[in-house]
């Protein structure tokens, strides 16, 4: 290989396993996309948000922390879809931010579960909207409204704040993409968030979405800023220096290069080998049983001193017993077997395992 194509190899291997530590090390953006506008899933708003700009709403998307509202000099309506449950509770800044004469419309805020069914349909001045959720928030104080609920408390409620109000929703998937057959849901959060004469803003800036001027305040603008803030910068050097020593040594080992040795072929080996897989193949066991069973008994009647030709078993058992001194059983059963010319697999595994107990009894003996 020349030495430019090895170098294209090396740098498309290096830039691959950036991709792939990239993939395996970021985060799941599913459940952050959950309430998005940017999202098209069934707990996404996105359908939603176009419905607003064809009514010719004017909406935004806000992309900014949450102090950078004040900056605003009109009064702003802010819409929170979060994608996990939040209890209602506002900040300091939150609340500062509403009594001076701003609106908070937060969907998906934690309240106790109540004996209401799953899925309702709930009066409003726009229809039948669908709510999926048994939460409801049960008391009502003389501050809030209820503005969407039934006998078991409140789905949707609004509590005044000093000049400015505070929207709240137990289900934060009031207008959701799953809602688009559902036009009163639709129609329904568009009138809470309509303020005469209010900015409309939608929070995305919760969901991980940021304007390019954050991003390089935060110190995100640009690749290298972002791995240095993840673990992939520490693997993003090792690959480079492991990319410079390849280069360096020409994707060769340092040292002498070693030759390999040849084994020797042991014929008489290979041939035993090659003769066994085609007997277990052709399932030969007759074969198997006849040299073996033989070449068994041969080797036991040497040790007990009786020649080299086949004898009998019935001798052969007698002269067990007057020299071992042991049951005969497991021997008788072996010369038995070994007339037996087809055996299963497991047989011939329990019959060459008797063999082998006969020899250890010998040897002790």
């Amino acid at each position: 290989m020349k030495p430019s194509n090895r170098l294209i190899w090396l740098g498309a291997i290096a830039i691959a396993v950036l991709i792939l530590l990239t993939i395996i090390a970021a985060p799941s953006n599913s459940k952050i996309n959950s309430g998005s506008t940017y999202g098209l899933a069934p707990d996404g708003y996105g359908a939603w948000y176009a419905f607003m700009q064809d009514r010719g709403i004017t909406i935004q998307r806000w992309q900014k922390p949450f102090d950078e509202l004040k900056k605003e000099k009109r009064p702003v309506t802010l819409l929170q879809i979060y994608s996990q449950l939040n209890h209602p509770v506002l900040l300091s800044q939150e609340r500062e931010w509403v009594e001076a004469g701003n609106t908070l419309v937060v969907l998906g805020v934690r309240q106790r579960v109540t004996a209401a069914n799953f899925s309702t349909m709930q009066n409003s001045p726009f229809g039948d909207v669908k709510i999926e959720t048994r939460r409801r928030l049960a008391s009502i104080s003389d501050q809030e409204k209820i503005s969407l609920g039934d006998r078991f408390g409140a789905v949707v409620w609004e509590e005044r704040r000093g000049k400015g109000k505070i929207i709240f929703s137990t289900t934060p998937y009031l207008a959701a993409n799953a809602y688009q057959d559902y036009l009163s849901n639709f129609q329904y959060l568009a009138s809470l968030v309509s303020q005469k004469g209010n900015l409309l803003f939608v929070d995305e800036y919760i969901h991980g979405y940021k304007d390019p001027e954050v991003r390089k305040s935060q110190g995100e603008g640009d690749l290298f800023s972002y791995l240095a803030k993840t673990p992939l910068l520490p693997a993003f050097i090792q690959v480079c220096i492991l990319l410079f020593v390849l280069i360096w040594a020409q994707n060769r080992r340092f040292g002498k290069p070693v030759a390999l040795e040849t084994p020797e072929l042991d014929n008489s080996e290979a041939y035993i080998q090659a003769l066994a897989g085609v007997l277990h193949k052709a399932q030969s066991t007759d074969f198997l049983v006849q040299m073996i069973g033989k070449e068994e008994q041969l080797q036991l009647q040497k040790n007990l001193g009786l020649g080299s030709e086949i004898l009998d078993r019935q001798t052969l058992v007698n002269t067990w017993q007057q020299q071992i001194g042991t049951a005969t059983t497991e021997l008788d059963a072996a010369l038995q077997q070994s007339q037996k010319r087809r055996m299963s697999e497991r047989e011939l595994i329990s019959w060459l395992g008797k063999w082998q107990t006969l020899r250890r009894v010998k040897k002790n003996t």
